[in-house]
């Protein structure tokens, strides 16, 4: 068959575009695995549990969760790099490895920036959380014992690079006050050394703690978003007392680079019809989490935007893991 360049290449094009809606229409041949490079517990759980029991309804296929915590989250997130590009092995995952390390380590086994976008899941504020233990009720006692005791207050996060590891040293910064870092294989150890009082304090998702702040089994002295959260109206933000403060957190899902177009978009929608269902949207809303369901594009810029920020603050910080 002689074909003209031109006709040559549509062929071609048409051949791709093909075998690429055949991936889509296949998709999933096998189980799906869901991977967390946090401990359990964390705020991203809920989002792995409602995942994973709704895409295994809609698909017919088994959608296993796995916690695979380590390395200030890279373990699991480079186990999900080198995965095969089907769409059969996922990351669900807070901003620290796709956004953050890569500011925080002079050398990583993979890039973030090339990982396979698929869907913003949701957006949160975090906490600053006080232990009972700790006689601090306010951001203006906190920051007065912080400049007279300086070092003495201990506050964890779910490891070193982590959103709630960044928020307190950017809090440390702005308020030209010193905390002492424990850090944690994930927020739900975290979340338990400061309810037990062996820490003093951390920034959490909300999503994470609210069932805690309500039980009054720990205090919430601030919120870390510009405005208050209408989940709790009478708890003041860190931007009240240091002018422009903010630092959220989300939950994101992605999957090895080179990943078919079709079989992302395939998962990307799937996912938004779950998100967008009015009793997904209410347990989100109910732990002061927004549901998104971003498309791939959009949640490619989300990171872009977010890896230029949080670098600009580890270089003001001069926060450095290695």
């Amino acid at each position: 068959m002689n074909l003209h360049p031109l006709g040559l290449l549509a062929f071609i094009f048409s051949q791709v575009f093909f075998l690429s809606a055949l991936h889509a229409q296949d998709f999933p041949t096998k189980p799906i695995k869901l991977i967390s490079p946090y401990a359990a517990g964390g705020g991203t759980d809920m989002s792995l549990r409602l995942l994973s029991d709704r895409l295994q309804q809609k698909w017919g296929q088994p959608v296993v969760v796995e916690y695979k915590p380590g390395g200030s989250a890279n373990i699991g997130s480079e186990y999900v790099f080198r995965s095969p590009p089907d769409g059969h092995t996922l990351l669900l995952t807070p901003p620290p490895p796709l956004t953050i390390n890569r500011h925080l380590f002079s050398k990583m086994n993979f890039d973030s920036m090339l990982f396979s976008p698929i869907s913003q899941i949701y957006e949160s504020a975090n906490a600053l959380l006080v232990a009972n233990t700790v006689p601090i009720d306010s951001m203006q006692q906190l920051l007065r014992y912080a400049k007279e005791n300086p070092g003495k207050l201990t506050y964890g996060s779910p490891g070193a690079g982590s959103t709630g590891h960044l928020a307190a040293e950017m809090l440390s910064a702005t308020a030209e006050v010193k905390f002492t870092h424990i850090p944690f294989n994930g927020t739900g150890p975290a979340l338990v050394a400061v309810l037990g009082g062996h820490i003093d304090l951390m920034f959490s998702e909300l999503s994470a703690a609210l069932p805690q702040i309500k039980s009054g089994k720990v205090k919430a002295i601030a919120v870390s978003s510009f405005k208050r959260n209408p989940s709790l109206p009478d708890v003041p933000a860190i931007s009240e007392t240091l002018a422009g403060f903010s630092a959220t957190t989300s939950g994101n899902l992605v999957g090895p680079p080179n990943m078919p177009a079709s079989v992302v978009n395939k998962i990307s929608l799937a996912v938004s019809d779950v998100l967008h269902e009015p009793e997904i949207m209410k347990m989100f809303l109910n732990v002061s989490a927004i549901p998104i369901g971003s498309t791939p594009q959009e949640l490619a810029q989300i990171l872009k935007t977010d890896s230029d920020k949080w670098g600009k603050v580890i270089k003001s910080v001069g926060v450095k893991l290695d």
